[in-house]
Formats: C-alpha cells, structure tokens, sequence
C-alpha cells in the first residue's frame, strides 16, 4: 500500500481517488483556501459537493492548515489545483513538498515568454523551486473529464515526466481497468497539446453559435463545419507542437482532449455565445464574468506566435483560428471564420500551401 497526498479537492483530483483507492492505496484528500465546505462536507458524508458524487470509503480529509501532516511519509505527492491555482502552489506548497515523493500535476497549462516559446506548467514549477530543492514532476495529460472517470468509463490520459522509472512507479498505482495510461518523457509535447486544446476547442465551438443563430434555435447543430473547425484546428496544433519541438505522436492526448472539451463546459458555452453574436463582453458578462482557461491558453498562444511571426519563424497565415479567436477575445472582432484561409492545394509542385 502507498500513501498519496493530494493537494486541491478539485474535480478531477477528487475523481482520482477512484482509481487510487481501489487499487488499495491511501489516499489523504487536502482542500485548498478555496475548498472548505467542499472538505466539511466530505469529512461528513464523503459526498463531493462540485463533482456531485460520493467518494470512496476511507479517504482522509484536511483543511489547509493541515497540509504538513497530510505530507507526513507520503509515497506520492498530486497536485489538484485549477490553473488558476498555480502561482498560490507554486508559492506555498512547492517548498514544503518532501523531495523523496514524486509529484504528479493535474493542473493544465503554459505560459508563453518574450521569446515566443510556450513553457508548460510542470517546467514552470521546475523553474519556481526553491535553490536547493529537487523534484521529481511530473504531469497527467489527455481526454478525462472528472464525471466520467468517477463514474468508471474508460479513459486514456498520458503520463508525462523526466524520469521513465517514476513514470513506471505512478501508473503502476494508477491504472486500472477503466483508467489506461500511456507514458512518455516529451513533457512538453504532452503538456502543451493538452493545455493548446482549450483556445481550440472555444474555436470549434464557435459552430455551435452559429448553427443557433442561422436556425434560431438553441441547441440547433451542424456537424459540417464544427468538423471543418476541428479539422484545422489539429491542423494548427500540429504545427504548434511542431514549433515547441514536441513529437507529433502528442497529437492524440491533444487531439483527444479537444474532442471532450467541445462536448461541455464553460468553453463551449463562451464559443456558442460568440457564434451567436455576442461580444466579448457580452458573453463573459453572460457567464457572470468567471475566468476561462481557454480564454487565457488562446491569449497566450496567439502572442506566441505573433513573436515568432516576428522573427520570421512562422507567418501568421499558418494560424488562421488561432488568430481569429485572439481577435474575438482581445481585439472585439465579430464572428467571421476565415474558411478560405483553411484550404489546401496538395500535390501540386507548383502550388504554394
């Protein structure tokens, strides 16, 4: 039996625990400043108030306050917080985490520099440990949303890390029968495919509006050109990955995740309203003015590659979507997919593509 300590009583942390105790570990659940009522409850009742189920039978439950405990003779270390989270974790929890317990991040994301490179989170942390300290970090990336995977439907993530032994080690106490994981030491293509996913699947979503605004009715579809948007859009993240010096294989998680995240969530909800033709501001005051990550991911791509635009890397022509959801977000641009802007010549040794 191993003992795992997670931080954040998140969703998809707290889905975790399926997997974790029924592979017969110890799991010790600690909620975040933000997460109170959500461990009274669980220490109650072990019912999760945001994922709407009842965790397994077992599980330790801690305020904040008592990390350091939760941390004592821990095997495994997982980091459960939002994005959003991640400057207070990095801050806070990092310099106290035990350096013989690998940690394994939930949190999706990256953060783009002057430079135009696009730095995941598990780096980020990497780079914002104390002098001195040593880590073992690692990430979980890939299409699994926290209802599904509480509920047992089988899911395929990638665990991604420096280290192929500790990889090894933390499927090992992961995986199960309906929980499948791959491994991989690409970091950055993991991580970066699966964080890229969020600007894309607000783009694919734009369809959804639009469809509702042509028929005049919610709820209205056309698969047609949600595919064509889907289509570019693992178009346009191959090339990023390709940028980042990611393997091309990465596509799957990212690929994948887009996928899931079109299907639900505050994503698809902004890139609906948008489509309908909605402002910006309109639409993030529809949504009672809440932070998206898909908002930020985009934001932060798009300035990326602008910066490589810049430095003759990349042209701005390779990124059509990209860009014009960045104009939606942050130039007040009205919906207008720039379909033929998509279009390929193959084959044609004369052709430009």
């Amino acid at each position: 039996m191993r003992v795992l300590t997670f931080i954040g009583a998140g969703q998809m942390a707290s889905a975790l625990t399926f997997p974790v105790r029924e592979n017969g570990h110890e799991v010790r659940l600690v909620g975040t400043p933000l997460d109170r009522q959500i461990i009274d409850e669980l220490r109650k009742s072990d019912y999760h108030l945001n994922l709407k189920r009842t965790l397994p039978k077992g599980i330790r439950y801690y305020q904040i306050e008592e990390v350091e405990e939760a941390l004592e003779g821990a095997d495994i270390v997982l980091n459960g917080v939002s994005s959003f989270g991640l400057d207070w974790f990095m801050e806070k929890i990092l310099p106290i985490l035990p350096e013989n317990a690998p940690l394994i991040s939930v949190t999706k994301g990256m953060m783009d520099t002057e430079e135009g490179d696009l730095i995941p989170y598990p780096i980020l942390m990497e780079q914002h440990l104390p002098e001195g300290k040593h880590l073992d970090i690692n990430a979980i990336g890939g299409p699994c949303t926290s209802y599904e995977l509480a509920d047992h439907d089988d899911s395929h993530v990638a665990f991604c890390g420096r280290n192929m032994e500790t990889l090894r080690f933390l499927k090992e106490t992961f995986a199960c029968p309906y929980y499948h994981v791959s491994l991989s030491t690409d970091v950055v293509g993991v991580e970066c495919a699966v964080a890229m996913k969020n600007a894309y699947a607000l783009g694919v979503s734009l369809a959804v509006g639009l469809a509702e605004k042509r028929d005049g009715r919610v709820g209205a579809i056309h698969y047609n050109s949600q595919a064509a948007l889907f289509g570019q859009s693992l178009r346009e993240m191959t090339r990023l990955i390709q940028l980042i010096g990611g393997g091309p294989e990465n596509l799957i998680f990212g690929g994948g995740d887009l996928y899931v995240t079109i299907y639900g969530g505050r994503t698809r909800r902004i890139g609906t309203l948008l489509g309908r033709g909605l402002t910006y501001e309109e639409a993030m005051e529809e949504l009672s003015g809440v932070t998206l990550e898909s908002v930020v991911i985009a934001t932060r791509t798009a300035r990326a590659v602008r910066r490589l635009a810049e430095k003759g890397i990349v042209s701005l022509e390779e990124f059509p979507l990209m860009m014009h959801v960045d104009a939606l977000i942050n130039e007040g641009a009205q919906v207008d997919i720039p379909w033929e802007k998509f279009t390929m010549t193959i084959g044609d040794p004369a052709a430009s593509v």
